[in-house]
């Protein structure tokens, strides 16, 4: 097949590393595989005289890091403006990968491929001032591929579509990969750091502390794409990292008893998956991927929304249990993160394109 990949600017974020791993993927299958950005917007002249004062340099995000090794090279179009057929080459099967983008792909020609649409999330929840729009690509006619149960249920349920297809989401065992190991002393909490709202990393912190204060010594280490801000910052003692390499993300798992996720939405959050496979077992909220990995007191544990004391108690449990019993939490994790590869996903990726040329 001949496929292209049609994406919104490059952000680094889990979503992005999965259209890269289904990229290679289909590539090392013997596909023609394209891969066609948006720029970044350039900045304001108010955000270039904000960035002067404050010392700060508008970079330009590359996707190298999660195309690195691989024979895909994206391709950036000259400006940030919409994708049109003549940036794009002739095609079997082309893939909008975020709402805006589905717009784009249901405007262009035959010539260009069967219309797919790959949905990593309910992108109305980012942004309310686009639902309309959102929930209008999601009632378009394009073969639908997505992530997780939740969102499954979504486009059947509230958005009528029945050409669907859920594909989960792997860890790429090459790069998330730990010894078998004993629990810490002291025993450490790992969170991701991230100021974005509806990742709620507030509530992990709240739950963090609530945690020291029953179990004085424990620690937090964390990771994200910044540096810790005054409007957020961690508690006393945390070991941060800011845009850790990728080989070495499975350190920080392996250096954590338990991984913290506190999202109040999520299509399918990764980081949880990628410490399973680090044997770290996971206290999570009830979001796409750890609701669908996570076995009750067997691999992990389901804590309500926002509910920091629910999360301490379960991170005790955790923590403060038998060294037998973290051992069988923290096998169960790693036993969860290996019983799907993602060339077992990328075997259904492959065909559910396939079904949406069959259903043109």
């Amino acid at each position: 097949m001949r496929v292209t990949f049609v994406c919104a600017p490059f952000t680094m974020s889990g979503g992005d590393r999965v259209i890269a791993i289904y990229a290679r993927q289909l590539h090392e299958r013997g596909h023609s595989v394209s891969v066609v950005c948006q720029p970044p917007r350039e900045p304001t002249l108010r955000q270039r005289f904000s960035n002067l004062r404050h010392g700060r340099k508008f970079v330009r995000k590359s996707p190298e890091p999660y195309y690195a090794g691989s024979s895909v090279t994206p391709r950036m179009i000259d400006r940030h403006r919409p994708i049109v057929a003549a940036d794009l080459p002739d095609a079997d099967v082309v893939i909008g990968t975020w709402w805006e983008t589905a717009e784009w792909v249901a405007a262009l020609p035959a010539s260009k491929g069967s219309h797919a649409h790959f949905i990593q999330h309910y992108e109305a929840m980012f942004d309310e001032r686009f639902k309309d729009r959102v929930d209008a690509v999601l009632r378009q006619p394009s073969f639908k591929i997505t992530i997780s149960k939740w969102l499954d249920d979504l486009l059947r349920d509230k958005f009528g579509n029945q050409r669907v297809a859920m594909i989960p989401n792997s860890v790429d065992m090459t790069q998330f990969n730990a010894a078998a190991r004993g629990r810490h002393s002291p025993p450490t909490v790992g969170l991701l750091y991230s100021p974005t709202p509806w990742k709620n990393c507030e509530a992990g912190i709240r739950a963090f502390e609530a945690l020291r204060r029953r179990l004085p010594g424990v620690r937090l280490r964390t990771f994200g794409a910044i540096d810790p801000t005054p409007a957020l910052p961690l508690p006393e003692g945390t070991i941060h990292t800011t845009l850790p390499p990728q080989d070495t993300i499975r350190d920080i798992y392996a250096e954590c008893d338990a991984w913290l996720c506190m999202s109040r939405g999520e299509g399918f959050h990764l980081p949880p998956l990628e410490a399973m496979a680090c044997r770290c077992p996971v206290v999570s909220t009830p979001v796409g991927g750890p609701i669908d990995i996570i076995r009750e007191g067997e691999n992990g544990f389901i804590v309500p929304f926002d509910d920091a004391e629910a999360a301490a108690s379960r991170l005790e449990q955790m923590l403060s249990g038998s060294e037998a019993d973290w051992r069988r939490m923290s096998d169960a994790a790693y036993a969860t993160a290996t019983s799907y590869s993602w060339n077992d996903a990328a075997t259904l990726f492959e065909a559910a394109l396939v079904k949406a040329q069959d259903e043109r």
